[in-house]
């Protein structure tokens, strides 16, 4: 069927759709479209998701940080320079855990005295060569996958900290679902980091958009900027600009 072509000749171009979207483009109603996107999904052609189809699954597993590391490496390296430019003198700020936002501690250079807290100890390691940072490092219980502390001896030194800013990477965000992650504690650990900083930046390269993992992080509007590649797709774009949220491609 010619319309079941169109659609899937939207999603290569966009890598994400929306009903709404198809619906205006096809002059079809809602209704037709779901239908379409079942029918296509069972043929095992593209992924339903909340409100649209995708043409990757967009529910995210756990996978080891060392496997993590080798995807869309490129791109983590370009985000996590413009993060460090975001960094001035002085700065108290908060790195999480993740491989893009390592990107960003290989990134600092020598600006004068900042103060780091994190709970990511390939981070800390990274910034061990730097005389002039400051370094709290969280403790709690350590997840080997991702080589970071989660649980509440972090959580309570969060409780006695205020930052600038918190640098987060995820592994799923979702317009309408939010930021999400695949451990529970680290969700809740990051939740944490959030209300100890004033603005949160999101690091994230655009395979992470219009994808969801198991924990809930927060709402997308709870995000000050997000920095991500330009891979990002257009429909992505237009919505993040809609929101009003500020928006950084490299």
């Amino acid at each position: 069927m010619e319309r079941h072509q169109q659609i899937l000749d939207q999603l290569k171009r966009e890598k994400h759709v929306k009903v709404a979207a198809l619906c205006e483009h096809l002059d079809v109603s809602a209704v037709t479209i779901r239908k379409d996107l079942k029918l296509l999904e069972d043929k095992g052609l593209l992924f339903r998701t909340h409100g649209g189809a995708s043409l990757e699954n967009p529910y995210m597993n756990e996978r080891d940080v060392t496997e993590k590391a080798e995807i869309s490496a490129a791109e983590k390296s370009l985000i996590g320079e413009t993060a460090a430019s975001r960094i001035q003198k002085n700065d108290a700020i908060i790195i999480a855990s993740g491989t893009t936002v390592l990107e960003l501690a290989k990134a600092i250079l020598p600006i004068g005295k900042i103060n780091v807290i994190s709970s990511s100890l390939h981070v800390t390691l990274e910034l061990l060569k730097h005389q002039e940072i400051d370094i709290i490092q969280l403790g709690g219980n350590l997840r080997h996958r991702s080589a970071s502390v989660t649980g509440h001896y972090a959580e309570h030194i969060l409780n006695h900290i205020s930052s600038n800013q918190l640098f987060m990477g995820v592994d799923g965000i979702d317009l309408d679902f939010g930021c999400t992650t695949t451990n529970v504690e680290e969700a809740i650990l990051n939740q944490k980091m959030m209300q100890s900083a004033q603005k949160t930046i999101l690091l994230a390269d655009s395979s992470k958009f219009g994808k969801r993992s198991l924990a809930k992080i927060c709402n997308l509007d709870e995000i000050s900027e997000i920095i991500t590649d330009k891979g990002l797709s257009s429909s992505f774009v237009d919505r993040i600009q809609e929101m009003g949220i500020k928006l950084t491609l490299v």
